[in-house]
């Protein structure tokens, strides 16, 4: 069993990943105390099953290594905006653009193209690239909604190091998962026993 399926295994959803796949997409990335960092998308087949697994594409779907990266060229741009929504701060004009590239890429017709031998004509892009196109303009049309909807004043960081995943705060949690929230109350409480010592 690889490192990559052990964390699956372990890891509970965030907060509102189950209802948001461009919070999912953002928290596919993950720091394991201890541990090296764990990438869920960290090849072609990982980022395949990834969005096969939401339904974002057909089960049949191959991603290569291309889409992989844009996929996780997304995610990276996600986490920005997310990280300044949580922080409330400005958010990086790459990562708004990153965004609105992706809702644009989504394929509506097919293209206008030029080739000596046939001349202008129409042709649809590669069918995989059609796919991708088509999961990255839901994931960042799902993030557009989070960030500009009723969660957006629910969505914050995990208060929980080295966790680096994002979530909607339910009450007065601040931890995505229940291993994080031990995490936190275990440090806070050596904290406190070293502090008396």
């Amino acid at each position: 069993m690889s490192a990559t399926s052990t964390v699956r295994n372990v890891i509970d959803t965030a907060p509102g990943a189950d209802r948001h796949p461009g919070l999912d997409l953002a928290n596919s990335r993950l720091a394991v105390p201890g541990g090296p960092p764990v990438d869920l998308l960290d090849t072609p087949e990982a980022a395949t099953h990834w969005l096969v697994e939401r339904q974002l594409v057909p089960a049949d779907a191959e991603l290569r290594e291309i889409c992989a990266g844009r996929l996780r060229g997304l995610r990276e741009q996600i986490r920005e905006l997310l990280a300044a929504r949580a922080h409330e701060t400005e958010p990086p004009a790459a990562a708004l653009s990153a965004i609105n590239t992706a809702l644009s890429r989504v394929p509506t017709a097919n293209e206008l193209r030029w080739d000596p031998a046939l001349g202008l004509h129409r042709a649809a892009p590669h069918p995989t690239d059609q796919v991708v196109d088509h999961a990255l303009g839901l994931l960042a049309a799902d993030v557009a909604d989070l960030l500009t909807g009723a969660d957006a004043e629910r969505l914050t960081a995990c208060n929980s190091r080295p966790c680096q995943r994002f979530l909607l705060r339910s009450g007065r949690r601040q931890w995505c998962s229940v291993r994080c929230g031990d995490r936190a109350r275990a440090a806070r409480a050596y904290a406190k026993r070293t502090d008396k010592n």
